[in-house]
Protein backbone atom coordinates (compact mmCIF):
# COMPACT_ATOMS: atom_id res chain seq x y z
CA UNK A 1 0.00 0.00 0.00
CA UNK A 2 2.95 1.95 1.00
CA UNK A 3 5.38 1.15 -1.97
CA UNK A 4 5.40 4.42 -3.23
CA UNK A 5 6.92 5.82 -0.12
CA UNK A 6 10.85 5.04 -0.26
CA UNK A 7 12.17 4.88 3.43
CA UNK A 8 15.25 4.42 1.86
CA UNK A 9 15.52 8.68 1.45
CA UNK A 10 14.76 9.08 4.93
CA UNK A 11 17.12 6.06 5.93
CA UNK A 12 20.05 8.14 3.58
CA UNK A 13 19.42 11.11 4.82
CA UNK A 14 18.21 9.91 8.78
CA UNK A 15 21.62 12.05 9.80
CA UNK A 16 20.51 15.17 8.76
CA UNK A 17 17.04 15.35 9.73
CA UNK A 18 17.98 14.41 13.23
CA UNK A 19 20.89 17.32 13.03
CA UNK A 20 17.40 19.17 11.34
CA UNK A 21 15.47 18.22 14.55
CA UNK A 22 18.27 19.45 16.87
CA UNK A 23 18.96 22.72 15.66
CA UNK A 24 14.44 23.26 15.14
CA UNK A 25 14.42 22.37 19.14
CA UNK A 26 17.01 24.78 19.57
CA UNK A 27 15.81 27.71 18.50
CA UNK A 28 12.53 26.95 19.34
CA UNK A 29 13.85 26.67 22.66
CA UNK A 30 15.58 29.95 22.49
CA UNK A 31 13.38 32.17 21.10
CA UNK A 32 10.66 31.05 23.67
CA UNK A 33 12.85 31.62 26.40
CA UNK A 34 14.32 34.75 25.36
CA UNK A 35 11.04 35.81 23.96
CA UNK A 36 8.90 35.22 27.22
CA UNK A 37 11.60 37.38 29.19
CA UNK A 38 11.37 40.41 26.71
CA UNK A 39 8.08 39.90 26.29
CA UNK A 40 7.81 40.68 30.02
CA UNK A 41 9.01 43.86 29.81
CA UNK A 42 7.80 45.27 26.67
CA UNK A 43 4.08 44.15 28.18
CA UNK A 44 5.28 45.77 31.45
CA UNK A 45 6.35 48.63 29.33
CA UNK A 46 3.20 49.23 27.08
CA UNK A 47 0.91 49.30 30.27
CA UNK A 48 3.67 52.09 32.26
CA UNK A 49 1.40 55.23 33.02
CA UNK A 50 2.57 57.57 35.21
CA UNK A 51 -0.37 60.59 35.49
CA UNK A 52 0.75 63.35 36.85
CA UNK A 53 4.48 64.47 37.54
CA UNK A 54 8.10 64.47 36.74
CA UNK A 55 7.76 60.81 35.52
CA UNK A 56 4.86 61.60 33.05
CA UNK A 57 6.52 62.69 30.08
CA UNK A 58 9.70 60.60 30.07
CA UNK A 59 7.53 57.18 31.13
CA UNK A 60 5.74 58.20 27.99
CA UNK A 61 8.72 58.45 25.71
CA UNK A 62 11.16 56.13 26.58
CA UNK A 63 9.31 53.54 27.74
CA UNK A 64 5.91 53.55 26.98
CA UNK A 65 6.51 54.66 23.32
CA UNK A 66 9.09 52.90 22.52
CA UNK A 67 7.74 49.35 23.71
CA UNK A 68 4.63 50.08 21.42
CA UNK A 69 6.89 51.26 18.67
CA UNK A 70 8.82 47.48 18.83
CA UNK A 71 5.42 45.69 19.11
CA UNK A 72 3.82 47.30 16.46
CA UNK A 73 6.75 46.46 13.91
CA UNK A 74 7.52 43.49 14.82
CA UNK A 75 3.79 42.43 14.43
CA UNK A 76 3.23 44.26 11.15
CA UNK A 77 6.32 42.74 9.01
CA UNK A 78 6.89 39.83 7.93
CA UNK A 79 8.83 36.94 9.70
CA UNK A 80 10.49 36.15 7.03
CA UNK A 81 11.56 39.75 6.21
CA UNK A 82 12.51 39.95 9.48
CA UNK A 83 15.32 37.35 9.42
CA UNK A 84 16.57 38.31 6.04
CA UNK A 85 17.10 42.17 7.80
CA UNK A 86 18.50 40.52 10.69
CA UNK A 87 21.32 38.12 8.49
CA UNK A 88 22.27 40.36 6.45
CA UNK A 89 22.56 44.13 8.00
CA UNK A 90 21.90 43.65 11.65
CA UNK A 91 24.10 40.88 12.94
CA UNK A 92 26.85 42.05 10.70
CA UNK A 93 26.59 45.20 12.14
CA UNK A 94 27.00 43.73 15.54
CA UNK A 95 29.57 40.92 14.67
CA UNK A 96 32.40 41.95 12.60
CA UNK A 97 35.84 41.01 12.18
CA UNK A 98 36.61 45.18 11.78
CA UNK A 99 33.84 46.88 12.01
CA UNK A 100 31.73 45.23 14.81
CA UNK A 101 30.01 47.27 17.58
CA UNK A 102 29.59 44.24 19.60
CA UNK A 103 32.68 41.86 18.86
CA UNK A 104 35.13 42.15 16.67
CA UNK A 105 38.59 40.01 15.98
CA UNK A 106 38.80 36.63 15.44
CA UNK A 107 36.54 35.71 17.89
CA UNK A 108 33.99 37.42 15.16
CA UNK A 109 35.31 35.46 12.49
CA UNK A 110 34.54 32.29 14.68
CA UNK A 111 30.80 33.31 15.12
CA UNK A 112 30.26 34.65 12.07
CA UNK A 113 31.57 30.68 10.07
CA UNK A 114 29.99 28.70 12.72
CA UNK A 115 27.26 30.09 14.01
CA UNK A 116 26.20 33.21 11.76
CA UNK A 117 22.80 31.87 10.44
CA UNK A 118 22.21 30.15 14.14
CA UNK A 119 22.77 33.58 15.58
CA UNK A 120 20.84 35.18 13.24
CA UNK A 121 17.81 32.65 13.33
CA UNK A 122 17.64 32.58 17.01
CA UNK A 123 18.21 36.41 17.59
CA UNK A 124 14.87 37.00 14.62
CA UNK A 125 12.61 34.14 16.24
CA UNK A 126 13.44 36.11 20.02
CA UNK A 127 12.99 39.55 18.85
CA UNK A 128 9.46 38.63 17.07
CA UNK A 129 8.03 36.36 19.38
CA UNK A 130 8.79 38.58 22.24
CA UNK A 131 6.58 41.32 20.37
CA UNK A 132 3.20 38.70 20.18
CA UNK A 133 4.16 37.82 23.84
CA UNK A 134 3.89 41.20 24.94
CA UNK A 135 0.47 41.83 23.78
CA UNK A 136 -0.14 37.97 25.88
CA UNK A 137 1.41 39.61 29.12
CA UNK A 138 -0.33 42.84 28.87
CA UNK A 139 -4.26 41.55 28.12
CA UNK A 140 -3.34 38.90 30.92
CA UNK A 141 -2.31 41.76 33.61
CA UNK A 142 -5.14 44.15 32.19
CA UNK A 143 -7.69 41.53 32.71
CA UNK A 144 -7.09 41.11 36.77
CA UNK A 145 -9.56 43.08 38.43
CA UNK A 146 -8.89 46.77 39.39
CA UNK A 147 -9.03 45.85 42.93
CA UNK A 148 -6.22 43.48 43.28
CA UNK A 149 -4.07 46.36 42.31
CA UNK A 150 -5.99 48.94 44.66
CA UNK A 151 -5.57 45.67 47.83
CA UNK A 152 -1.77 45.47 46.67
CA UNK A 153 -1.09 49.21 47.09
CA UNK A 154 -3.78 49.53 50.28
CA UNK A 155 -1.12 47.55 51.52
CA UNK A 156 1.81 49.63 50.90
CA UNK A 157 3.31 47.42 48.31
CA UNK A 158 5.98 48.26 45.64
CA UNK A 159 5.26 47.99 42.08
CA UNK A 160 7.60 45.13 41.03
CA UNK A 161 6.49 43.64 44.77
CA UNK A 162 2.70 44.09 43.78
CA UNK A 163 3.98 42.71 40.11
CA UNK A 164 5.89 39.68 41.57
CA UNK A 165 3.96 38.40 44.19
CA UNK A 166 -0.24 39.37 43.41
CA UNK A 167 -0.98 40.30 39.46
CA UNK A 168 1.60 38.28 37.31
CA UNK A 169 1.05 34.81 39.44
CA UNK A 170 -2.69 35.39 38.70
CA UNK A 171 -2.35 36.55 34.97
CA UNK A 172 -0.12 33.52 34.32
CA UNK A 173 -3.18 31.12 34.35
CA UNK A 174 -4.71 33.35 31.72
CA UNK A 175 -1.84 33.22 29.86
CA UNK A 176 -1.38 29.84 29.56
CA UNK A 177 -3.16 28.86 26.69
CA UNK A 178 -1.94 31.08 24.33
CA UNK A 179 1.58 31.19 25.43
CA UNK A 180 1.02 27.59 24.28
CA UNK A 181 -0.19 28.39 20.46
CA UNK A 182 3.16 31.38 20.42
CA UNK A 183 5.36 28.23 21.40
CA UNK A 184 3.91 25.80 18.59
CA UNK A 185 3.38 28.93 16.00
CA UNK A 186 6.99 29.59 16.69
CA UNK A 187 8.46 26.00 16.45
CA UNK A 188 6.63 25.83 12.73
CA UNK A 189 7.87 29.51 12.10
CA UNK A 190 11.37 28.32 13.01
CA UNK A 191 11.22 26.45 9.48
CA UNK A 192 11.93 30.11 7.69
CA UNK A 193 15.55 30.24 8.98
CA UNK A 194 16.13 27.83 5.92
CA UNK A 195 15.99 30.94 3.58
CA UNK A 196 19.46 31.79 5.27
CA UNK A 197 20.98 28.24 5.31
CA UNK A 198 21.02 26.72 8.77
CA UNK A 199 20.48 23.31 8.52
CA UNK A 200 16.75 22.59 10.60
CA UNK A 201 14.46 20.41 9.04
CA UNK A 202 12.59 22.46 6.22
CA UNK A 203 16.78 22.62 4.63
CA UNK A 204 17.40 18.71 5.26
CA UNK A 205 13.84 17.86 3.59
CA UNK A 206 14.63 20.37 0.90
CA UNK A 207 17.96 19.20 0.48
CA UNK A 208 16.94 15.83 0.20
CA UNK A 209 14.11 16.43 -1.97
CA UNK A 210 16.65 18.12 -4.37
CA UNK A 211 18.90 15.09 -4.06
CA UNK A 212 16.15 12.54 -5.34
CA UNK A 213 13.78 15.00 -7.27
CA UNK A 214 11.08 13.73 -4.82
CA UNK A 215 9.24 15.61 -2.20
CA UNK A 216 6.48 13.31 -0.95
CA UNK A 217 8.67 11.50 1.32
CA UNK A 218 11.12 14.05 2.97
CA UNK A 219 8.29 16.90 3.34
CA UNK A 220 5.75 14.55 5.19
CA UNK A 221 8.73 12.88 7.10
CA UNK A 222 9.09 16.81 8.71
CA UNK A 223 5.85 17.04 8.92
CA UNK A 224 5.23 14.30 10.75
CA UNK A 225 7.71 15.32 13.29
CA UNK A 226 6.67 18.63 13.54
CA UNK A 227 3.13 17.29 14.14
CA UNK A 228 4.82 15.00 17.21
CA UNK A 229 6.52 18.11 18.17
CA UNK A 230 3.87 19.91 18.78
CA UNK A 231 1.32 17.31 20.34
CA UNK A 232 3.94 17.00 22.72
CA UNK A 233 4.05 20.82 23.50
CA UNK A 234 -0.08 20.86 23.53
CA UNK A 235 -0.26 18.36 26.32
CA UNK A 236 2.57 19.96 28.21
CA UNK A 237 0.08 23.12 28.21
CA UNK A 238 -2.88 21.14 29.03
CA UNK A 239 -0.55 19.58 32.08
CA UNK A 240 -0.11 23.11 33.17
CA UNK A 241 -3.47 24.54 32.91
CA UNK A 242 -4.14 22.04 35.40
CA UNK A 243 -1.90 22.34 37.34
CA UNK A 244 -2.99 26.04 37.97
CA UNK A 245 -6.58 25.56 38.31
CA UNK A 246 -5.83 22.98 41.64
CA UNK A 247 -3.59 26.02 43.27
Amino acid sequence: MFSWFRTDIIVEYWPLFMQGLVSTLELTLIGVTGGTILGLLLGLGKIAFVEHGFWKWPVRCLIRWPSQLYVTFFRGTPLFVQILLIHFALVPLLIHPDQGILIRGDLAIFLKQEYGAFISGALALTLNSAAYIAEIFRAGIQSIDNGQFEAARSLGLSYYHMMKTIIIPQAVRRMLPPLGNEAITLLKDSSLVSAIGLAELAYAARTAAGAYARYWEPYLFISFLYLVITMILSYGVSVLERKYKTI
